[in-house]
């Protein structure tokens, strides 16, 4: 059978994976009455809540006796380092792009990588049924992005489609025909995309995706650049150096057919296919035939910039929600994780009591703090820290920085520039982008970036976009203002009653509501100073024979600050942790004990 392999590219929140999903059931990968679940493609409940795909993944359709194999790529750029490594497994690209919101900083990204690797892409303007849809002004933006990333010719002679992903429709023009379902974009595909270029040679193939199977073990996926392979034949894998990491036996070898993924007695040059049977071997190796001594080139997984401490609850309230308390039990979840998400670095701490949990980027590891939460997990954890470098030659500290692009209303930009200024950030480039909106391009050190999201959407009314890529590790920028206010703090344990609540209400917002379980040494709201202050809000009214209780019914509070997991993270200082359970988020003081409190060392306040 004629193979094809493809890639869908596009920003978050452009159709991607609803394409995905009539593309299966127009080619008759489900049966007519077969129940599927909308968006098949993000199976992650985390993917379907966000809306965003966090995971590459693969699917494969048949369609006039080709197989074609779709890979689903992240556009978010804390999962970039899945993005280059698919690209090198396909040998063409569907770029999504919204009819109403044109190419984003996001797809230019994915876009820049796929050019750079030679392939030919194939434009496909989605949702052009939204009222606010200008479709040809899109063709022309996608035209100019294509050339300001340095697209060859043939590359800027792209073919191009209108649709609606919703509808089930792809067409050469906006306005249809809408008759004839996906077909259009399928026979496409056959036309412009190549068939898979086979190197001569012994089986050979680089890891580009990895995952943990409760069955099988590690599985790692990628594309058979030379040779065949079958089960039980024995491999090598080599690392990025050429060093021998492990030989070992395949137990299975599994392809994609449809949304599900079956068993194969061959694998053949060109294919998409998953193995399994190593222990060793992880995304940028070569695994290959015993004969085989030199490594292929890989893309370099990019270096954690961000560490976490995850350590065992230990607050009065800890095990009251949640069933996964033990520090074994999150050891096991953790490594579990890492073994199937390269981005992650996991250390344990001399004391087995907490891990160093390293990402890519704090909404990565949010996403997994969020997971292992639904999971039934308790934690506390600390506030995030860059991870910093020595500069070998100079013995200079260098940190990690990011290119921030932000899209933003013109009225707005003076206040983005101005907090990114204060974050130690470089302004590169400002230039209009269409619609009285401005882009903003930065270098800006991680540390500034900390829960900076969710300050630029108060800032703009919600109307930025911020994209931010790993740049490179640059020299320390020097101290970073923090958090400036201080902390109220509970001084007892019980549950809060609203007429303490309200008589200090002057001392500062509050962030719990009246009934709530406290205890010593939660923060239970932010003091209007810079310092912290022990406040009792378990004390109820004093009552006499004269004063009615009735009249505490009256008492009017301010509804209390909502802590996002997100918000909640950057809000932290270095003396303080975020516990996290199932049903719960709760900011408390590392040290709950308001006298070993004091005696501690002091921790800096910046960032």
């Amino acid at each position: 059978m004629k193979l094809r392999n493809i890639a869908i590219i596009a920003h978050v929140d452009h159709g991607k994976t609803t394409l995905v999903d009539e593309l299966l059931k127009q080619s008759g990968t489900y049966r007519e009455n077969q129940k599927v679940a909308e968006r098949v493609m993000d199976s992650n409940e985390l993917e379907k809540e966000r809306g965003i795909t966090i995971l590459a993944k693969a699917t494969s359709i048949v369609w006039k006796d080709t197989r074609i194999n779709i890979v689903d790529t992240p556009g978010h750029a804390d999962f970039g380092g899945e993005v280059e490594r698919i690209l090198n497994m396909v040998d063409g690209a569907i770029v999504l792009v919204d009819a109403a919101e044109g190419p984003m900083p996001q797809t230019k990204f994915v876009v820049g990588k796929a050019l750079k690797v030679g392939l030919k892409p194939i434009v496909a303007i989605n949702k052009v049924d939204r009222q606010d849809a200008r479709a040809q002004d899109v063709v022309n933006e996608v035209f100019d992005l294509f050339a300001a990333l340095d697209a060859s010719e043939e590359q800027l002679d792209f073919p191009i489609l209108y649709g609606s992903g919703r509808s089930g429709w792809m067409a050469h023009s906006p306005e249809g025909p809408t008759t004839d379902g996906m077909a259009p974009l399928l026979d496409l595909v056959l036309q412009h995309v190549p068939e898979p270029t086979v190197e001569p040679g012994p089986f050979r193939m680089i890891g580009t995706i990895l995952e943990a199977n409760p069955f099988l073990g590690r599985i790692i996926t990628g594309r058979i650049s030379s040779g065949s392979i079958k089960p039980n034949q024995s491999i090598k894998v080599l690392g990025r150096d050429g060093a021998v990491l492990e030989t070992g036996r395949i137990s299975k070898i599994l392809a994609f057919r449809g949304i599900e993924r079956q068993p194969i007695e061959l694998g053949e040059a060109g294919d998409i296919v998953a193995i399994a049977g190593l222990t060793q071997g992880t995304v940028a190796d070569t695994f290959c035939d015993l004969s085989v001594t030199e490594a292929m080139h890989a893309q370099p997984i990019d270096p954690p910039t961000v560490t976490m401490s995850f350590l065992v609850n230990d607050s009065p309230l800890a095990g009251t929600e949640g069933d996964k308390v033990t520090s074994r039990v999150i050891r096991d979840r953790l490594m579990k994780e890492a073994e199937g998400n390269v981005a992650l670095q996991i250390d344990e701490s001399e004391d087995k009591d907490s891990f160093y949990v390293s990402g890519r980027g704090e909404l990565q590891l949010a996403v997994l703090i969020e997971t292992m939460r639904r999971e039934g997990f308790e934690l506390a954890v600390s506030r995030p820290r860059v991870v910093m470098k020595k500069d070998e030659a100079t013995g200079e500290t260098l940190e990690p920085i990011e290119e921030v692009l932000v899209d933003v209303d013109e009225e707005f930009s003076g206040v983005v520039v101005q907090k990114m200024a204060e974050r130690k950030a470089d302004m590169i480039e400002m230039r209009p982008s269409g619609g009285n909106r401005l882009r903003l391009v930065f270098y800006a050190p991680t540390r500034g970036l900390i829960g900076y999201q969710s300050e630029l959407m108060t800032d703009t009314r919600g109307t930025a976009i911020m994209n931010r890529l790993f740049h490179e590790y640059g020299p320390y920028r020097g101290e970073i203002q923090g958090r400036r206010n201080g902390v109220l703090i509970s001084n007892d344990q019980g549950e809060s009653v609203a007429y303490a609540m309200w008589k200090l209400e002057d001392r500062g917002p509050m962030m719990i509501e009246p009934g709530s379980k406290v205890y010593r040494g939660m923060i239970i709201g932010e003091h209007t100073r810079d310092n912290d202050l022990e406040v009792n809000v378990l004390k109820g009214k004093q009552l006499t024979n004269i004063r009615a209780a009735g009249k505490d019914e009256a008492v009017k509070l301010t509804p209390p600050i909502r802590m996002t997991l997100e918000r909640a993270l950057a809000w932290i200082q270095d003396d303080e942790l975020m516990e996290v359970t199932p049903k719960s988020i709760r900011l408390r003081k590392a040290i709950l004990d308001p006298i070993e409190r004091k005696r501690a060392p002091k921790v800096g306040g910046g960032a």
